[in-house]
């Protein structure tokens, strides 16, 4: 349904979107996930016709976005970031004016209005003026507005983005419904936007893809999916030195050290268990382990090690090789 292909899109010298590629398949919720400035807005609007690509290529049903700019905009719905919305105008002239402007033929349009202002919730507002909506009632007449020609894709950039907790909630199960019968791409870099209503996670960072997969299986794609925070009482000289040769472990921290406590953090491996490998080591060199607490890494931890900038602390990065090196001459 939609194909990007080794998508490249600069500003001068800058380049935004850094050939990146990626399918979606019809019916699927796919979240668009990255920090500000990652270049999400950019890759949704190449997608929509608003700007086109320095390279690359994106198919949309089939059509080129370059070649068949009105196909694909007859096929898309758009909700970007900057709700498109006359605030003078009141809510029913304002989508019988979006109705008229996407060619809906006039025996047409009180039946396709019917059915959106069901869909959308917004029968109650439909006299009121835009400007004395609140956030959350325009940001469904802006979805509305985006599915009015009934189009098979529906993208949105930030759609909770300002919304209050309720209001994200209703905006929330208006997609969800939306499923049954639409594609869907959402833009955010709010985390929980993507495991409450998304099926599928593309992770961007400096507008290149370094993550997509199934929202409950994103962790594979970091070094390891289990955090092992370890507690061990008095404070332990070379703490590091004592676990670092334990296959298994990508990544150790100590992160405190005092005179009745120490505290490592581990990472493992993909799929590996760590806590008896560990207790098994304090035993042999005779510590006592007050605590032992098992963390599978969450999408918001996932996020962060993708996204974040290069480890800088000299410490920690010689650690983690240290602990790379260990583990590879075991295998």
């Amino acid at each position: 349904m939609i194909d990007v292909k080794d998508l490249v899109k600069c500003y001068g010298t800058e380049q935004a979107v850094a050939g990146i590629s990626f399918s979606v398949t019809p019916g699927e919720i796919v979240g668009f996930l990255g920090p500000n400035g990652a270049g999400k807005t950019t890759t949704l609007r190449v997608l929509t016709g608003y700007l086109a690509p320095t390279s690359g290529q994106v198919n949309i049903l089939n059509y080129n976005i370059e070649k068949n700019p009105i196909e694909v905009k007859k096929r898309i719905g758009y909700l970007p970031e900057s709700n498109p919305l006359y605030y003078e105008m009141n809510v029913l002239d304002y989508l019988m004016f979006i109705a008229e402007l996407r060619g809906i033929e006039k025996e047409n349009i009180k039946n396709r209005l019917s059915d959106i202002i069901y869909l959308c919730g917004i029968k109650d507002v439909l006299s009121k003026n835009i400007s004395n909506l609140s956030k959350g009632y325009k940001q469904r007449v802006g979805i509305a507005q985006a599915m009015i020609h009934n189009p098979d894709i529906l993208i949105m950039d930030e759609p909770t983005s300002g919304l209050d907790p309720n209001q994200i909630i209703e905006i929330r199960d208006l997609i969800k419904n939306l499923r049954k019968e639409k594609t869907i791409i959402l833009s955010t870099h709010i985390l929980s936007e993507v495991q409450a209503t998304c099926d599928r996670v593309i992770i961007i960072n400096k507008g290149k893809i370094v993550a997509d997969g199934k929202t409950g299986e994103i962790n594979k794609f970091v070094t390891g999916n289990e955090e092992l925070t370890v507690k061990l009482k008095g404070g332990i000289e070379n703490t590091a030195e004592i676990f670092l040769d334990i296959h298994g472990i990508s990544e150790l921290n100590v992160k405190s050290i005092s005179h009745a406590l120490t505290e490592i953090k581990i990472i493992s491996k993909q799929g590996i268990d760590l806590r008896e490998k560990v207790f098994n080591r304090a035993v042999e060199r005779k510590l006592v382990i007050l605590e032992q607490t098992r963390t599978i890494l969450s999408l918001e931890d996932v996020f962060r090690m993708l996204t974040q900038d290069d480890v800088t602390h000299s410490g920690k990065e010689k650690v983690s090789k240290k602990a790379e090196k260990n583990n590879d001459s075991e295998i």
